[in-house]
């Protein structure tokens, strides 16, 4: 072995070994969070909650992924990008946790601790990607997207029998602290270098290194680039928590049984993690570059479409173009944060800034379509707006594929 091969086996090793770590981080980004859904008519019953304070859990993390996102660079300031992405698992599983202590509190504390978490791995996640793999962007961006239909598709899928297995909802949602547990162990040896720039105090202290031509919000805000990236993010998410919430309730009001029902949201998450694996790299050698857009945005209006005139009769074939297109939008909407960021550094805050706008924006979409549904008692209106916004979207989604980098001098 000569003397250069030992040290570029040893990079490899390590690369694999950073992925690894980032894609454990993203399976457990969604676990804490679909594991509830399955079992909450139990958790009303537990703990005789109305209908109302029980939507409250799953409401709740979609409203925290937004608000708590906007903590994210001053947190990464202080303590840096890969020690604070270990700190988050570390309160994902406490939070997650914090779900076996018998009282009512503790529930909806945890809920909020684990949606703060979560929500600040979320805006770090794409700038770790593009610190650590800028060589493989689209590939790494990818596989980030599957490990979040996966972990979705996983805990809503394995909750119920968990429950069974245990004897009550309160073990089997708190056993999703395990994977959280796990993340944090592996990624520890990153969360210890701490790669971020920093520089020694005369005291010794580490105090963090602020560039002077650091991005503001109040910048990012004016910017078309970053406007059309966050637009984009925020109804993609918005259509994709309305499809989560109501469309079993949808096909069940149609006549589907709320066993198939189940099955179908389930089997939506198999399509979505084809094109979210496939679609970004497939998206960077199409051209126009626009097309992937059109592509996801045409899949999803036509599987809503498809819930408007024959929800029971095709209901298989909706959910197929449902979860390609929502699959597709999620993975080019996380790529167009990266891809219109000239470094880490623009990443970090146009993330925090398209998912802490967008999530808050997702977070009306269950809401809004609910109240629809309860003033017009049918799924008509409901699925119209959602169809009238896939049209903003795909607005936002042309503006976003263009290959111009935020807060860029106009020509």
């Amino acid at each position: 072995m000569t003397s250069t091969t030992a040290p570029a086996r040893r990079g490899i090793l390590a690369a694999w070994y950073v992925g690894a770590g980032l894609l454990l981080i993203a399976l457990n980004l969604r676990m804490g969070v679909a594991s509830v859904g399955p079992v909450l008519g139990a958790i009303e019953r537990s703990l005789h909650l109305s209908p109302s304070a029980a939507s409250l859990l799953t409401t709740i993390p979609v409203f925290a992924f937004g608000a708590f996102a906007f903590l994210t660079p001053v947190l990464t300031r202080r303590v840096g990008l890969h020690r604070l992405l270990g700190l988050t698992m570390a309160a994902l599983a406490l939070g997650i946790a914090l779900r076996l202590e018998p009282h009512g509190w503790a529930l909806y504390g945890g809920t909020v601790l684990a949606g703060a978490a979560i929500a600040v791995a979320n805006v770090l996640m794409p700038a770790a990607i593009k610190t650590d793999f800028a060589h493989r962007v689209g590939l790494v961006m990818g596989l980030y997207s599957t490990a979040l239909f996966l972990s979705a598709a996983i805990a809503s899928a394995a909750v119920v029998p968990l429950m069974a297995a245990f004897g009550s909802w309160r073990p089997a949602l708190a056993f999703w602290a395990v994977p959280a547990v796990l993340a944090f162990v592996v990624w520890l040896p990153q969360a210890i270098r701490n790669r971020s720039q920093s520089v020694d105090s005369p005291a010794g202290v580490v105090v963090p290194v602020v560039p002077r031509d650091e991005p503001t919000f109040a910048r990012l805000f004016r910017d078309p680039v970053a406007i059309a990236v966050t637009g984009f993010m925020g109804l993609q998410s918005l259509s994709y928590y309305a499809f989560l919430t109501w469309v079993p309730t949808v096909v069940q009001d149609a006549g589907v049984s709320a066993h198939e029902a189940g099955l179908m949201l389930a089997y939506s998450s198999l399509p979505g993690i084809l094109t979210g694996v496939t679609g970004p790299a497939i998206a960077r050698r199409l051209r126009p570059m626009w097309l992937p857009v059109v592509v996801v945005v045409v899949l999803c209006a036509v599987g809503f479409g498809g819930l408007l005139v024959a929800p029971a009769a095709g209901a298989w074939v909706w959910m197929t173009l449902l979860g390609l297109g929502q699959g597709g939008a999620i993975s080019l909407s996380l790529s167009y944060i990266v891809w219109r960021s000239p470094d880490a550094r623009h990443t970090a805050h146009v993330s925090t800034m398209a998912q802490g706008t967008g999530y808050l924006l997702a977070g009306l979409g269950p809401l809004g379509l609910g109240l629809l549904h309860a003033a017009t008692g049918g799924w008509t209106v409901p699925i119209v707006v959602l169809l009238a916004l896939l049209v903003v979207e795909l607005v936002a989604g042309v503006i976003a594929s263009r290959d111009r980098h935020v807060l860029a001098p106009r020509p």
